[in-house]
């Protein structure tokens, strides 16, 4: 008499890691665009530390600073020119507010929003 066969199929094999392949390949396209969006979160908060004790702030002179963050980390995007800039009460507010999308496959993508405020102050 012949005993039960156990283990798993090749189509049990095909449920299991089609998903799995699926995340991680998922998990691979969306990695630069995550690491964009720590690159713009850095030079956000290295331009609020480096100009919080100066006195003679404007949007001007925060936008130069922060576009100089931008050069030196290679941000392509956002532009600097997306950064909303405003001043509320002494204290001036850098947000960068934005959408990226990472390609998956055919015309799927995975679309990424951002939102990322720092204090000047």
């Amino acid at each position: 008499m012949r005993a039960r066969q156990t283990g798993i199929t090749f189509i049990g094999w095909l449920v299991i890691l089609v998903p799995i392949a699926l995340v991680a390949y998922a998990a691979i396209r969306i990695t630069p665009v995550m690491l964009n969006y720590m690159k713009v979160s850095q030079a956000l908060d290295r331009t609020a530390t480096q100009l919080a004790s100066d006195e003679t702030l404007s949007a001007r002179t925060i936008r130069v600073a922060l576009e100089k963050q931008f050069d030196i980390d290679s941000i392509d995007m956002p532009k600097v020119t997306e950064i909303e800039i405003t001043k509320d009460g002494a204290a001036w507010i850098m947000r960068a507010q934005y959408d990226d999308y990472a390609p998956l496959f055919a015309n799927a993508s995975i679309l990424i929003e951002f939102d990322k405020v720092s204090t000047i102050d």
